[in-house]
């Protein structure tokens, strides 16, 4: 079964989510019906919210949250890092500056 995408907003409106030392709070929802990036419905929320299809097991959600946000911004999966909440649903990400 091919996994399904919903359209992601851009690379501009994802950053613009992320605080001054380019990190971005993550809800995660792993095993979703499928992947997507969704931006806060209000402004009093700050954590942008990630979808994917794959199960938390042995970090493959992680995986797939970084790969979803790389593809996103258009960097390498590389520049990201999840610097809290590995193991929960409320992480914090942080963008490095795309290379090249």
């Amino acid at each position: 079964m091919a996994r399904r995408r919903i359209p992601m907003p851009s690379a501009e409106a994802i950053r613009a989510q992320a605080d001054g030392e380019g990190r971005l709070a993550i809800r995660a929802t792993p095993n979703a019906l499928a992947d997507a990036i969704l931006l806060p419905a209000e402004e009093s929320v700050s954590e942008l919210l990630v979808r994917t299809t794959a199960t938390p097991e042995g970090g493959k959600a992680n995986e797939a949250i970084l790969r979803l946000l790389a593809d996103a911004l258009g960097q390498p999966v590389s520049t990201l890092e999840v610097l809290r909440g590995g193991s929960g649903r409320t992480k914090l990400v942080r963008i490095g500056a795309a290379r090249g």
